[in-house]
C-alpha cells in the first residue's frame, strides 16, 4: 500500500493505519529528514528478521539505527553516558545525525551487534517522530538504497513503492526524500568521533 501523508500536517487517521500495521508486526517504509527508511517495531523480533531479509542480511549482523521522537526514552535503551554527549545530542536533535551509544539490556539481543551498541536517531521529520510518539516503542531504521550507480538512495516514494510493494506492508509517501544519509557519530568512548560524514554538520553544535 502506498499511503500519502503530508509531513507538515500528518493526517491522524492515516497515522493510525500505520500504527495498526506496526502492532500487527508489519514492516513499513517511511520518510526521515535524510533518506527513506525501512522499519518496524524495535521489540518485535520476527519483524526485525523481515527487515534484515529485505536487506539481504542476518538480523544479528545488521547495523540498524533506532528512531525516537525525543531524548526522553533514550536512557532506557542505552548505558549511562556523560553529560557532554547528552548536551550535544540535545543541541543537534532533532536533526540528520545518528549517535552510536552503548546499548542497555532492554535492547533485544538479536538487534545488538557484536559491539553491543545502538545507533540513535531523532529525525527532523514530523511523520517519523509522530509515529514513534503515538506508537510508544522506538522504530528501527535502515536506509532504502538504489541500485543506480550514480544515485545511492531512491528519493521518489512512488519508485520505492514499485520496488518494495511485495516486500513491505506500507510505503508512506511523504514527498521526495533526500539522497544524503545522516552523519554518524561514535559516542561509545570518552571521545566523540565522526565515523561517517553525511547531511549534518556536527561542528555547528560543538
Amino acid at each position: 500500500m502506498l499511503l500519502k501523508i503530508f509531513s507538515e500536517n500528518p493526517d491522524p487517521r492515516k497515522i493510525q493505519m500505520v500504527l495498526e500495521c506496526l502492532r500487527d508486526g508489519g514492516v513499513i517504509i517511511y520518510p526521515t529528514d535524510t533518506v527513506y527508511s525501512i522499519g518496524c517495531d524495535m521489540l518485535q523480533i520476527k519483524s526485525i528478521e523481515r527487515v534484515a531479509a529485505i536487506k539481504g542480511l542476518r538480523a544479528d549482523k545488521a547495523n540498524f539505527s533506532v528512531i525516537f521522537n525525543d531524548l526522553k526514552l533514550i536512557s532506557d535503551y542505552t548505558r549511562p553516558f556523560n553529560t557532554e554527549i547528552y548536551k550535544l545530542m540535545k543541541k543537534a536533535l532533532p536533526g540528520p545525525f545518528t549517535f552510536i551509544l552503548n546499548a542497555s539490556n532492554k535492547v533485544p539481543k538479536i538487534f545488538q551487534n557484536r559491539k553491543k551498541t545502538i545507533g540513535i536517531r531523532v529525525p527532523d521529520n514530523l511523520i517519523a517522530r509522530q509515529l514513534v510518539e503515538e506508537y510508544g516503542n522506538p522504530l528501527i531504521s535502515t536506509s532504502v538504497y538504489d541500485e543506480d550507480e550514480i544515485l545511492e538512495y531512491t528519493t521518489d516514494p512512488e519508485l520505492i513503492h514499485e520496488k518494495y510493494v511485495n516486500m513491505v506492508d506500507i510505503v508512506i509517501d511523504g514527498g521526495y526524500g533526500d539522497n544524503v544519509a545522516s552523519t554518524v557519530i561514535d559516542c561509545t568512548t570518552d571521545s566523540i568521533e565522526v565515523v561517517r560524514q553525511g547531511k549534518g554538520d556536527l561542528d555547528l553544535f560543538l
